[in-house]
């Protein structure tokens, strides 16, 4: 399971996803999770679903690597909907005992918190499987630019960012490696109850953990041989280049942005 985690992973490609902007691409990821909240009925979130159909459709990256990649989140997004579905109160009661109730409302909002977390996953995911993560921090850096007046660290944070991210699908390979050799000499994580899974989980935590740290300082003593000072006086191999399909997505955020307030009613 842990190598069907899509988080962090770069695909390279030569799509029209993949030739934009990463300044762009990052800006409309987390605007498109700031309007998906607009979305108050079915229809609206058909039209968020037909619009995230189309950008995976444009990255030329199929939709099946994707619903993949949604099932190690499965328990959550269902444990979230869950508790949506018990405590939400309102519309017509189909059945009550004591606190817990499912009603019209509770399902009908169980439904879209269920939407809500497939589409945010999909395109966050979009964003970083195309997205290689040099050209992440270097976006990230130039939109926190202007707090550097304040003395904010905007640097350090874009790198901090970038190498967490960039590590994160190297940890779940690592973690996928220790389970197998834990296999191999007869630990079962499948069978028993949760607190027998939860302590056949134990043994993987501290090979993990060195791992880890083994991997960070080896990152930093390659870091520092290489001369990294910090961000001040750094000039810039990679400059980023605003083009016309930069623009053509915001505009379309935009005509995005106007069909959903017009659907609420």
């Amino acid at each position: 399971m842990m190598n069907k985690l899509i988080l962090g992973r770069f695909i390279p490609g030569d799509s029209f996803i993949h030739n934009l902007d990463p300044r762009a691409k990052l800006v409309a990821s987390f605007y498109f999770i700031g309007i998906i909240f607009l979305c108050n009925n079915f229809v609206s979130f058909g039209l968020m679903f037909a619009f995230t159909l189309f950008a995976i459709l444009l990255s030329k990256i199929s939709l099946r690597f994707f619903i993949k990649g949604v099932k190690p989140l499965i328990w959550l997004i269902l444990f979230t909907v869950i508790l949506q579905v018990l405590f939400s109160r309102g519309g017509q009661v189909y059945f009550e005992w004591g606190i817990f109730s499912i009603s019209e409302f509770g399902l009908k909002n169980g439904a879209y918190i269920f939407i809500r977390f497939v589409l945010i996953i999909f395109m966050s995911t979009l964003l970083t499987l195309t997205t290689p993560p040099l050209s992440l921090a270097d976006a990230i850096e130039y939109l926190l630019r202007p707090l550097k007046a304040i003395k904010f660290p905007a640097h350090e944070i874009s790198l901090m960012l970038s190498i967490a991210l960039r590590f994160v699908p190297t940890l779940m390979d690592e973690t996928e490696k220790i389970m197998n050799a834990q296999r191999a000499r007869g630990v079962d994580f499948g069978s028993g109850n949760l607190m027998d899974k939860m302590k056949s989980i134990v043994p993987l935590l501290i090979p993990l953990f060195v791992s880890s740290f083994n991997r960070a300082e080896d990152l930093a003593i390659a870091m520092e041989a290489r001369g990294y000072q910090g961000g001040e006086g750094r000039t810039k191999y990679r400059v980023l280049h605003w083009e016309k399909n930069d623009t053509f997505v915001v505009i379309g955020f935009a005509i995005l942005t106007g069909l959903l307030i017009w659907l609420r009613g």
